[in-house]
């Protein structure tokens, strides 16, 4: 019996995902889960459930050890972005306690979590990845001279959040006065590709960054779930199709090997040294891959591809906690899965 905790199990998160994950697995883990609040979807998908601090507390992590220590939990497993740097920082705390904390290591979490650190990683490793600008003041778009663009945080913007496409050098300065008034720093980007070739590529590691496997999703962000943009191409690169589009946080798809997509994303991911469970969003072009961010985590699509047989969390205790053999590139299935919606009611007095 293996003791899990799952952090940020909140609806429609990682969280969530790990926790569809482990329970498709053979093993019958005892899944204990925590968020900050107990109107929580997760909350009624676990065995155990603690509302908890907001990891910018001081008190986040000794939370966490109590209920580690309280449960004997062996595995703990982070499905919320804002608190792997924080978990990462206290791995010996973790180690000394004997418990696994699948996190990627503090140098990774450096370069992925700021976009401008990836584009420079990219750049120096001689990887494809969109023309990029760093901005942090209205005059760094002077030379900006590719349309259509693409405007995002530097860091943070899960699901697409204040992303924007600008096709003329009209929008890219009122989108770029927006969006220096709420960040500090943010990306122009070239708008690559189309839509009909990108992917979401999940690169899998083990403690000492020993290659496993990699899987590919092809997206399929026509739908309402997985479109979080759309705009008529109306630029002079007619090239990219009739529509700008932007995926947004909820992928679907065709799951597959795709060797010509995961070949390449696995080079970079070595390259990185990453831990776990990495993941790669990008657009294929002339065979190609133009790498435009890297996420050091668990995907949202961790379930799905458990689905096909690519069941990360389960393989990483298995081999890490169980000491069980991993056979590199292990087999899985092709398929195209789709998603939709569940609601669960929390009934007040």
């Amino acid at each position: 019996m293996i003791n899990v905790l799952v952090t940020g199990i909140g609806g429609g998160g990682v969280g969530e995902q790990l926790i569809k994950a482990l329970r498709l697995s053979a093993y019958n883990y005892t899944i204990i889960g925590t968020d900050i609040t107990n109107i929580s979807k997760g909350f009624k998908e676990v065995d155990f459930a603690y509302v908890v601090p907001k990891a910018t507390q001081p008190n986040y992590i000794e939370t966490i050890l109590e209920i580690s220590r309280k449960h004997n939990i062996k595995v703990i497993f982070s499905g919320y972005e804002a608190e792997l740097q924080l978990l990462a920082d206290n791995a010996d705390v973790f180690r000394k306690e004997g418990i696994h904390l699948f996190v990627n290591p503090k140098d990774v979490l450096n370069i992925c979590l700021d976009k401008t650190k990836t584009i420079h990683f990219l750049a120096k490793n001689n990887f494809y990845f969109p023309k990029s600008h760093a901005i942090s003041k209205i005059e760094d778009i002077a030379n900006i001279d590719y349309f259509p663009n693409v405007l995002k945080p530097s860091i943070g913007g899960g699901g697409s959040m204040n992303v924007m496409i600008a096709q003329n050098k009209g929008e890219l300065e009122l989108f770029a006065s927006f969006l220096l008034k709420i960040y500090p720093q943010f990306i122009v980007q070239e708008y690559v590709g189309t839509p009909e070739h990108e992917y979401t590529v999940g690169v899998l590691f083990d403690k000492d960054s020993n290659y496993i496997n990699a899987i590919a999703l092809k997206r399929q962000i026509s739908s309402g779930l997985s479109c979080r943009l759309r705009v008529p191409n109306y630029s002079s690169n007619q090239s990219l199709g009739n529509s700008l589009v932007i995926s947004s946080g909820i992928s679907q798809g065709e799951f597959g090997h795709f060797p010509a997509v995961t070949a390449q994303c696995s080079e970079i991911a070595k390259t990185l040294k990453a831990n776990y469970s990495i993941n790669l969003q990008c657009r294929l072009v002339d065979d190609k891959v133009y790498i435009f961010e890297i996420n050091p985590r668990f995907s949202g699509t961790t379930s799905l591809r458990a689905m096909v047989g690519y069941n990360e969390p389960d393989v990483l205790i298995r081999k890490e906690v169980l000491g069980e053999k991993i056979t590199p590139n292990f087999p899985y299935n092709y398929a195209h899965i789709v998603r939709g919606l569940k609601e669960e009611v929390f009934f007040t007095t």
